[in-house]
């Protein structure tokens, strides 16, 4: 009798510890993915998302995101010495759906931002099934106005794929 089949791995999530998105960590449960979004007062026009690197044990600057409030911002991967790029070129805004856009991951690998059902989802680009790769949640209040009962978070299927691609998802939202 052959051993049974291996489980699929349930997904991972990725919570928000604050509503703000310029300003809160990403970080799943026990900490293996662990990215935080920060905007410094002293630098408003810069918001960088940096990734704790647990074998160095430090924060590495994985993106940036350069003027938000302005027409043209523009977005960088790969710290200090990487090129910016318009954000129109990272994620290309498509005129037949109304929400979302697509971005390239790698150079053969295209994902794309849409809506279902009220939820925020990233699915593969060419996939005919457009099975959603991640989900975001929103946040719950109690009785709609108290305390968070639920934080915030991203469902992410735990893909090789886009488990390598995760520092753009995270630039792309």
């Amino acid at each position: 009798m052959p051993p049974p089949a291996a489980k699929p791995q349930p997904p991972r999530k990725l919570e928000f510890t604050m509503n703000s998105l310029r300003n809160t960590t990403l970080s799943t449960e026990d900490d293996s993915m662990h990215f935080e979004i920060v905007t410094r007062f002293w630098h408003p026009n810069i918001t960088k998302i940096n990734k704790f690197d647990m074998e160095t044990r430090e924060l590495v600057t994985v993106a940036e995101i350069e003027g938000l409030q302005t027409r043209e911002p523009r977005v960088r991967f790969g710290g200090e010495k990487a090129q910016w790029m318009s954000a129109a070129d990272f994620l290309k805004y498509d005129n037949e759906h109304l929400s979302g856009g697509t971005f390239k991951a790698t150079e053969d690998t295209e994902y794309r931002w849409k809506t279902h059902r009220g939820r925020f989802q990233l699915v593969k680009a060419d996939d005919p099934e457009k099975k959603p790769l991640a989900e975001f949640h929103p946040h719950k209040r109690h009785f709609f106005v108290f305390r968070m009962s639920r934080h915030a978070y991203f469902e992410v299927q735990p893909i090789p794929e886009i488990m390598q691609a995760i520092d753009k998802f995270i630039g792309g939202c």
